[in-house]
């Protein structure tokens, strides 16, 4: 393979080590009940966010004891604003030229014959063999306590569209259903695999697909972004890092992944029947139900020989989701507004990351605008992206927005409601509750969202059962604590919710799956959904 002048994951894990960014825990971590929880204090401690850092964890077990051989990375891309600037390689002010530049100037990848991907190879009936399928890798568990399986979190789905050719990369979650099974959720209508995942239905022909693990920094913030359907995410990443990203045929699909990537699982999405799928810990910070979603049979799993796995934390915002996709996203946003809208008084757009995950307070920075800039502004920033902004306020220059108070402030003192306030209607809720009809396990959440919601400000008073907050249960976190301690880390000072709990939407069969799930037994909850699985 040819020399490259970016950083694959464990250089970049290298970098981050060296500037004090990473932190190493050589004690044996339960993946299953104590990882995530243990860094979901540095989100729900108190903690700076420039002070947040990225676990290597490198004695990894699981609820049963089993020890892995294969380190759990967790913040290494994302845990704050520097780290995703040293993924990319440029400066925090810098960023918002960075992307705009990888979106004009994309670099195609190019083939090459071997990578360190495919360092080893399990195809066949070898897959069935124990620690052979996805239990060889240290899934943790995100949400102990609530959710019903491991999920892979930072997981880079990639298919190709059968008609055109095109490449998709999506980050979606995957359900560790069975050694050779894994749920995917696409997150909703109008992604670039649901398209796909439709041209090869009408075909009679099921969706190949290829998840990565361990990715190039550049290739996973590529993944999270919001770009126009059929661009191809790798060709982005490319113009992120200025060079072609090397990318090598998947041994059973015909599909191409990085070649420097850490684990490759490939497959093909059923189109003949759908399981159910979740309930998982969300980003809208809430427990999002079970719905009825795709699934991929695994046919050939490779990774390199001394693979690091990769995972992100995300449910309550902020997290290292939310952090990766807030970085790219208020440039494009910018972007969108100053440009393809040519607002040139907006100078600043902020999306609000605490609790409300990006999506739904947006806060406008704008310079001496006219009346009706303002309005168009605000007007065009509700239709950037299903489900954005729900909340939508434009500040003055002097308005940090930032500042929630200074927000406030202006809010109380710069606007008279019955003249500044206005109600866009016809849209949609995306990614969040309230979830009709899910008031238990049995009951499936559809993927469309009726166009009946609207852009104001709101009673934020909960008013009908929700699902538990989406943070591991208190005896976890408090178990965490311990460990926290114990690691002579930073002081915590909890910031509420730092622990999850129900909120009503939660029965009895969901306690029970996520029960099984922490015992290290959730090939049980799979078995139980597939003999629930539906005609597709």
């Amino acid at each position: 393979m040819s020399e490259r002048k970016y950083r694959d994951l464990r250089e970049h894990i290298r970098l981050l080590e060296e500037k004090g960014l990473l932190i190493r825990v050589s004690r044996e971590i339960n993946k299953d009940t104590e990882l995530h929880p243990l860094v979901r204090w540095q989100y729900r401690g108190g903690i700076a966010e420039k002070d947040r850092k990225a676990f290597f964890f490198e004695n990894v077990i699981d609820a049963k004891g089993k020890k892995y051989d294969m380190p759990v990375v967790v913040g290494a891309l994302a845990a704050n604003p520097e780290i995703y600037c040293i993924g990319v390689g440029c400066r925090r002010d810098e960023i918002g030229e960075v992307w705009q530049k990888a979106l004009t100037s994309s670099i195609l990848p190019r083939k090459v014959e071997k990578a360190r991907c495919q360092e080893v190879v399990i195809t066949g009936d070898e897959l069935d063999k124990e620690g052979n399928g996805t239990d060889r890798f240290p899934v943790p568990i995100s949400t102990p306590g609530f959710d019903n399986a491991p999920y892979s979190t930072c997981s880079h789905w990639f298919t190709r569209d059968i008609e055109t050719g095109v490449r998709n990369v999506g980050n979606y979650r995957g359900q560790m259903k069975g050694r050779r099974k894994i749920g995917v959720f696409p997150s909703g209508l109008g992604q670039d695999i649901v398209v796909h995942w439709e041209k090869c239905k009408a075909r009679g022909v099921p969706l190949e697909a290829a998840l990565v693990i361990g990715a190039p920094p550049a290739v996973s913030y590529a993944a999270v972004q919001k770009v126009p359907l059929g661009v191809d995410e790798i060709a982005i990443a490319g113009g992120l890092v200025g060079e072609s990203i090397p990318v090598v045929k998947c041994k059973t699909v015909d599909i191409d992944v990085p070649a420097d990537a850490e684990i490759v699982i490939e497959g093909k999405i059923s189109i003949e029947y759908l399981e159910p799928e979740g309930p998982f810990g969300e980003s809208h910070g809430y427990m999002h139900p079970r719905q009825i979603n795709p699934y991929m049979e695994i046919t050939c799993i490779t990774h390199r020989k001394d693979a690091i796995y990769v995972s992100w934390i995300s449910q309550v915002t902020p997290s290292e989701s939310s952090v990766v996709k807030k970085v790219g996203y208020e440039p494009m946003f910018l972007n969108h507004l100053r440009n393809t809208c040519s607002i040139k008084t907006v100078k600043r757009v902020h999306l609000h990351e605490p609790l409300t995950n990006l999506r739904k307070f947006i806060i406008v920075q704008m310079d001496k605008p006219s009346e009706s800039e303002v309005w168009r502004a605000l007007f065009s920033a509700t239709t950037f992206h299903q489900g954005v902004g729900k909340i939508l306020v434009a500040v003055d220059m002097d308005i940090d927005p930032e500042n929630i108070d200074a927000v406030m402030w202006a809010m109380c003192y710069r606007m008279k409601p019955h003249l500044d306030v206005q109600i866009v209607k016809g849209l949609e809720k995306g990614h969040a509750p309230p979830f009709s009809g899910a008031s238990d396990s049995k009951d499936i959440v559809s993927l469309h969202d009726p166009a009946d919601e609207s852009a104001l400000l709101v009673n934020a008073i909960l008013k009908e059962p929700y699902p538990p907050i989406s943070l591991p249960k208190k005896e976890y976190m408090e178990n965490a604590r311990k460990i926290w301690e114990e690691l002579g880390l930073p002081e915590l000072n909890p910031e509420p919710p730092w622990y999850g709990y129900s909120l009503g939407q939660w029965d009895k069969e969901l306690e029970e799956e996520a029960e099984r799930a922490v015992k290290g037994d959730h090939f049980a909850n799979g078995d139980i959904q597939a003999r629930l699985r539906v005609k597709a």
